[in-house]
């Protein structure tokens, strides 16, 4: 018999994810309480810099995939020879 591990538990992996969405509204509830030591005028506005980081993750996916892929990206048979 196979032992199960912690995340082959249906059960536990949507616990897991529960409590990730969980901390995430925290954070961002908690962001109306906090005080911002802001030096442009943008940051100021609700949501800036979870904004900001998902959209510059986005952007360095897209880099990635599209621009640096390419460069490396090898043919099939390259150790073949």
């Amino acid at each position: 018999m196979e032992k199960k591990d912690f995340f082959d538990n249906p059960k536990n992996v949507n616990k897991l994810f529960i409590l990730f969405y969980l901390v995430v509204f925290i954070f961002l509830f908690a962001e109306f309480f906090v005080h911002k030591h802001i030096y442009f005028s943008w940051e100021e506005y609700p949501f800036f810099y979870s904004s900001f980081g998902f959209v510059a993750f986005v952007f360095l996916i897209l880099i990635a995939k599209y621009i640096l892929r390419p460069i490396v990206k090898r043919k099939e048979d390259y150790y073949n020879d």
